[in-house]
């Protein structure tokens, strides 16, 4: 019953911030619309209002490393491991500038889902084969304005926290667009928020890293699945180790 009066009381929260925040949000965009075309400033809103949900949770102990192999101004292909739907909340965390892919339904979610279309971000029905080439279409677009756009290559979460074989998608974009791929991974948002239902007992310790980007001369001559492969293994041991650092209390 605690649990269930918790969980009812953080989404009445969402729901009530949520005006607050898209009015802000939409009267940024009303006033930059035309001099940011890459809506750099309402990103960054975004991030917050995105982050500010991760700061008033007690349960959720999140913390970040890595930032500083995010170079400021660059356009990347972005790929993180997916465990949970908090992933994306965490790595707004990050605050910077990109953009991502999610399902269509949620763009229809009133205030956020709003937010969402302001911000240009990728709609997708998955499986959906028509659908799949329009996001392609939107992500490459992206890139051209030189925003870097976020994939989760797994294309679903794992179960496990194992990280699964990637999609190809991301990696066809980078090579096509020649831009540099930015690796990250997160743990502990599988156990913090589980399909379906939300854990509101015991502290859930959630760690997020940026791993060194990797540039375009790494993969120019691999083929399009040497160079998702070759970004799996790096983030495999990028993530094996930040749990080893989590484990030991370094992070």
């Amino acid at each position: 019953m605690v649990a269930r009066i918790i969980a009812i009381c953080f989404l009445l929260i969402i729901a009530v911030t949520s005006i607050f925040f898209f009015i802000i949000n939409f009267t940024v965009w009303l006033l930059t619309v035309l001099v940011d075309r890459r809506l750099v400033i309402l990103q960054q809103l975004t991030c917050f209002w995105a982050a500010f949900y991760t700061y008033i949770f007690p349960m959720w102990q999140i913390r970040v490393s890595g930032r500083e192999n995010i170079r400021t101004g660059a356009c990347y292909m972005v790929t993180c491991n997916h465990q949970s739907q908090l992933d994306i909340l965490v790595i707004f965390r990050l605050y910077f500038h990109f953009k991502f892919g999610s399902k269509s339904d949620i763009f229809r979610i009133p205030l956020i889902g709003w937010n969402m279309y302001l911000n240009r971000y990728i709609g997708l029905k998955r499986g959906d084969k028509e659908s799949i080439a329009k996001m392609m279409k939107d992500a490459s677009r992206t890139l051209d304005e030189k925003s870097s756009v976020l994939f989760f290559p797994e294309g679903t979460r794992s179960r496990d926290g194992v990280i699964k074989e990637f999609k190809l998608g991301a990696f066809t974009l980078a090579k096509e667009k020649q831009v540099p791929i930015l690796p990250i991974v997160v743990t502990g948002t599988k156990d913090a928020l589980p399909k379906h239902q939300m854990k509101t007992h015991g502290v859930h310790q959630i760690r997020i890293r940026v791993l060194p980007e990797i540039p375009c001369s790494a993969f120019h001559d691999l083929t399009v699945q040497q160079t998702a492969d070759m970004v799996r293994n790096i983030m495999i041991e990028g993530l094996e180790k930040l749990e080893e650092d989590l484990r030991n209390g370094v992070i």
